[in-house]
């Protein structure tokens, strides 16, 4: 039995973390461990956001970091999806309404690319194991823009 042709491949995250409490970014680095091992199903973090696929987010978007995590997303080759990992990420969470906090990662990259893919992979903080699902979201998604799904 042959798996789809997608698996054949590796699918590179560039994490950014625009500005959360690094409680999501504590399970980003469970996933890597030897329990869980994402890097056997071929999910890699690379060190730049000019090979990443996926761009794996934590928090909200403050002011100090908007211009930075703009840069970020536009240094990403297409086509890339968007991992918003954790509640602050998707809603502001507790920073909701703060005057420092420009809002949540989703309503600012819309500003940016209306047509971003965003996965959303709730929790606070998220476990390895939901990660891991928006992560196999965000692969199904590049599929269907790249024309590759069965």
């Amino acid at each position: 039995m042959k798996l789809n042709k997608a698996f054949d491949k590796s699918l590179w995250v560039f994490h950014v973390n625009a500005a959360s409490c690094n409680g999501c970014d504590i399970e980003i680095v469970a996933a890597l461990t030897p329990r869980y091992d994402v890097e056997r199903f071929g999910i890699k973090l690379v060190g730049t956001p000019r090979h990443a696929d996926v761009l794996l987010v934590t928090g909200p978007v403050n002011r100090q970091m908007a211009d930075r995590v703009r840069r970020i997303y536009e240094q990403t080759p297409g086509p890339k999806a968007v991992l918003i990992c954790g509640n602050c990420g998707a809603t502001s969470g507790v920073y909701y309404d703060s005057y420092c906090i420009e809002g949540p990662f989703d309503e600012f990259i819309k500003k940016v690319d209306p047509n971003a893919i965003i996965v959303y992979v709730p929790g606070c903080p998220v476990r390895p194991e939901a990660i891991i699902m928006g992560v196999v979201e965000a692969w199904k998604q590049l599929e269907i823009l790249r024309g590759e799904a069965k």
